[in-house]
């Protein structure tokens, strides 16, 4: 379970050096989905928030369910606007999605029980 969490942080932590930065990749992806620098800006504060709740053992199921929401949107940007391709990476960014997505739901299919509101149920 610490290996998904590990895996998960790790991938979007390495990210928000970029997305803060202002590289030019997420720069030309926020400006195609037109949400170019607040959707930048948000989704990094929202991926830092994600990454510090994966790596407290309390919070790991909260973290989890996060990155699902947030790789679901990457996701279904690629799907829809963006192309399995971006910049001619060759589909790094997708694949780098689709890991972290299947990491943060084992994440918080494996600590369900933890999370609030609604894991008492599990």
């Amino acid at each position: 379970m610490w290996a998904a969490q590990i895996l998960a942080a790790a991938v979007m932590g390495q990210t928000l050096y970029f997305k803060f930065s202002g590289a030019p990749e997420p720069i030309y992806i926020f400006e195609t989905l037109g949400a170019e620098p607040w959707g930048r800006y948000g989704s990094g504060v929202l991926e830092a928030i994600a990454v510090l709740l994966l790596l407290i053992p309390r919070c790991a199921a909260l973290g989890g369910a996060l990155t699902m929401g947030l790789m679901a949107g990457a996701l279904g940007a690629h799907f829809t606007k963006l192309g399995i391709v971006v910049l001619d990476d060759g589909g790094t960014l997708f694949g780098m999605a689709l890991v972290t997505f299947a990491a943060a739901t084992f994440v918080t299919w494996s600590r369900r029980r933890e999370l609030p509101l609604i894991g008492h149920r599990f």
